[in-house]
């Protein structure tokens, strides 16, 4: 029969406490071996790359470089779990496509609900279909009230990590699973329907009009009608045209 797979995982953490707890944790997990450990954020690019683990338990903010900024300059592209003692980073981990997102301090019933998921994730799959993002992203969202997005962390063409301000966004499309967000002159695909996106957006400043259309109302310049329609011009320079139940909705607005 075929070996189980071990998984090599390095710990990245600036408090050694919570280093410690986690290799306590992974005791007696056979598939699971840790094979360094890390301070701080620079620490945390060498070893990435060096040791190239499959996964990384790493904390969000410690002193120099976060953990995103790590994401953002490392070569090698590890599956994540996120840890850290603030709850305002799901939405993160929902863009980064993270396997989990834990809250410190943790006990060992959530770290190894937790570890049953990585397991599932990088042992047992055997080749089946992976989890959508949506999919994977609720359970770090599930027991955290909804909250409008202020800011997304979206990767670019070049696969850097970029901070985008929900405020700078000013059309979202979507086409299938994907949601491309128009920001200025650039764009970025997130891997989340439409339908999910605007369920995050706050109503008061983002408006769908049409099915696969949703437009930012403090971009919008100007509004003229056509035929039962109206046509919006973006602070962007880029035309959009609501259907006619898009322009019923917007018409208190702008007309």
């Amino acid at each position: 029969m075929e070996a189980e797979r071990s998984i090599r995982a390095l710990i990245v953490e600036d408090e050694p406490l919570a280093r410690q707890t986690i290799k306590d944790f992974v005791q007696g997990e056979d598939w699971l071996k840790v094979v360094g450990e890390a301070a701080d954020g620079d620490s945390a690019i060498t070893l990435i790359d060096d040791l190239r683990p499959d996964l990384v338990f790493l904390d969000v903010r410690m002193p120099g470089l976060t953990g995103l900024q790590v994401l953002e300059s490392i070569k090698h592209d590890p599956e994540v779990v996120f840890t850290t003692a603030y709850d305002d980073h799901a939405v993160t981990a929902f863009e980064l496509e993270a396997l989990d997102y834990i809250l410190k301090p943790f006990g060992r019933e959530r770290f190894r609900q937790m570890l049953t998921r990585v397991k599932l994730r990088l042992v047992d799959s055997n080749g089946k279909p992976e989890p959508s993002v949506c999919e994977r992203a609720q359970r770090a969202l599930e027991t955290k009230p909804v909250e409008h997005l202020l800011r997304l962390f979206v990767r670019d063409r070049r696969g850097r990590v970029v901070h985008v301000r929900v405020a700078e966004v000013t059309r979202l499309v979507g086409a299938d699973d994907y949601v491309e967000l128009h920001v200025s002159n650039a764009s970025y695909l997130v891997k989340v329907t439409l339908t999910e996106f605007e369920a995050r957006l706050d109503p008061k400043h983002f408006r769908r009009i049409h099915r696969s259309a949703i437009v930012n109302l403090d971009h919008v310049v100007s509004c003229k009608p056509i035929d039962r329609r109206l046509r919006l011009k973006l602070s962007d320079g880029s035309e959009v045209i609501a259907s006619r139940s898009g322009s019923r909705n917007l018409r208190d607005l702008f007309v």
